[in-house]
């Protein structure tokens, strides 16, 4: 516990916004990150996020005002910049008087200054060393690195998080997030050891018992082996998808020399929703990690967050022995 804690309070002192008890910070993941996942990991001690990327925003509204009232630990608010109704988005956050914001998808040049003046903090997820040092330039308070292990949408560069994160913590003083493959306390260690103060975890919160994700779409992912998840669409933006029919039919289009709108075709409306949040395993767009093939069972949130400081001391001690 002393390590973990030691640790701990070096990340709060770069990032006293966050006022955290662990340096551990939930994706804010579509169709998957609503308020009861982003409150429990809250109130075990994280950062809980809500996914305003699959919200409308009145529902987005009423995400904000449950989590108000499930926890009064720290969360925030993840918004992808390229969502179609952005401005409103960033109006209802600084209604609402939300404190934490994690931006991505996007340039975070133009809405950073005024989040602030609504005395927001703002965090800002990057894929390269390039990207992080304009975050710097454009203000952000912290970055979160991801390596193209992590599910769902990733950069083109297709770089691991272990190449990373010393990358960015060379390239930036901004207080710095480790994503992509983090599934465990080593992992933690590792990326803490690369120049990381602090994580953030997708994949173990997607599979939890408080996601908001369709029961069929955790437990095909608990079956999941080792190359089972792949970085495909790359035309449109690169996505890590489980291989199911949806992803054969897409990968037979990309051999074949299939244009952006073709691929569009293939997936068709609301792919995402249809097999993260409704369960269609076979013809929906499953996104998720590497690391998912780590995962076997349905955890509670305070069960994985006790399971990563446990793993995170274990890890520690070994490492000082050697």
């Amino acid at each position: 516990m002393p390590r973990f804690c030691g640790k701990l309070r070096n990340f709060a002192a770069k990032t006293p916004l966050f006022g955290i008890e662990r340096p551990i910070i939930q994706g804010g993941m579509v169709w998957i990150s609503g308020w009861r996942l982003a409150a429990a990991v809250s109130n075990a001690g994280g950062l809980g996020l809500l996914g305003a990327g699959s919200m409308h925003p009145e529902t987005l509204v009423e995400h904000i005002r449950k989590m108000k009232a499930a926890t009064q630990k720290p969360w925030g608010v993840n918004v992808p910049l390229m969502y179609p109704e952005i401005d409103r988005l960033i109006d209802i956050l600084i209604e609402e008087g939300v404190k934490i914001v994690f931006t991505s998808a996007g340039s975070p040049k133009k809405y950073t200054a005024r989040l602030h003046e609504a005395g927001m903090k703002v965090a800002h997820v990057v894929s390269s060393s390039k990207f992080a040092r304009k975050c710097e330039e454009a203000g952000v308070d912290a970055v979160v690195a991801e390596g193209f292990e992590a599910g769902g949408h990733n950069g083109r560069e297709e770089t691991t998080t272990l190449t990373l994160i010393p990358q960015v913590r060379a390239a930036t003083s901004l207080p710095l997030i480790a994503a992509g493959g983090i599934g465990s306390g080593e992992a933690m260690l590792a990326a803490m050891a690369l120049g990381a103060e602090g994580v953030q975890i997708g994949t173990l919160f997607a599979l939890s018992q408080e996601s908001s994700a369709s029961d069929a779409f955790k437990q095909r992912c608990t079956t999941l082996e080792e190359g089972d998840t792949m970085l495909t669409l790359k035309l449109i933006s690169p996505t890590r998808l489980v291989k199911n029919a949806l992803y054969s039919r897409i990968l037979e289009a990309e051999k074949e020399g299939a244009a952006v709108e073709d691929l569009r075709q293939i997936l068709g409306k609301a792919a995402t929703k249809r097999g993260i949040f409704e369960g269609d395993v076979e013809n929906g767009e499953l996104e998720i990690g590497q690391i998912a093939s780590a995962v076997k069972e349905i955890k509670s949130v305070a069960d994985i967050m006790a399971a990563l400081e446990k793993e995170f001391d274990a890890a520690q001690a070994r490492v000082a022995l050697l």
